[in-house]
């Protein structure tokens, strides 16, 4: 997302926890428990739990005088098979997943969308345009 962070916070850590936030509700809705792992961005299943962490979604993002670009990669019907030859983020003991794996199931991308921008509005106290 762009966003003007000055009429926010000008705390870009908390900008980060907040866009995770969005994430973690947003699985959740899907009976996914996301959560963060501590030292690293993103959105996990099962952090801390080795052999079994997995990450849904990476979070990357530039900020020039407070107004963010850039944002989120959230894993939905991803084809997993391009993280088969690189190291996604530099991590090499843990997984990549998407919502259709978890899930077992392709999921309607305008309805993932739809809950994404409900749970930004709620977590960002902001309305969307």
């Amino acid at each position: 997302p762009i966003l003007d962070l000055e009429k926010f916070y000008t705390d870009i850590g908390r900008y980060m926890r907040d866009l995770e936030e969005v994430i973690i509700r947003t699985i959740a809705d899907y009976g996914l428990q996301g959560a963060r792992s501590s030292g690293e961005t993103g959105v996990w299943l099962d952090p801390g739990v080795k052999g079994k962490e997995r990450k849904i979604c990476a979070i990357g993002i530039r900020c020039s005088r407070w107004i963010t670009m850039h944002g989120l990669a959230f894993n939905v019907n991803t084809d997993l098979g391009y993280f088969s030859n690189i190291i996604p983020c530099g991590i090499q003991d843990k997984q990549v997943t998407s919502l259709q794996k978890e899930l077992g199931r392709e999921l309607d991308m305008e309805e993932v969308k739809e809950k994404m921008k409900g749970y930004f509005e709620e977590v960002f106290a902001a309305q969307l345009v």
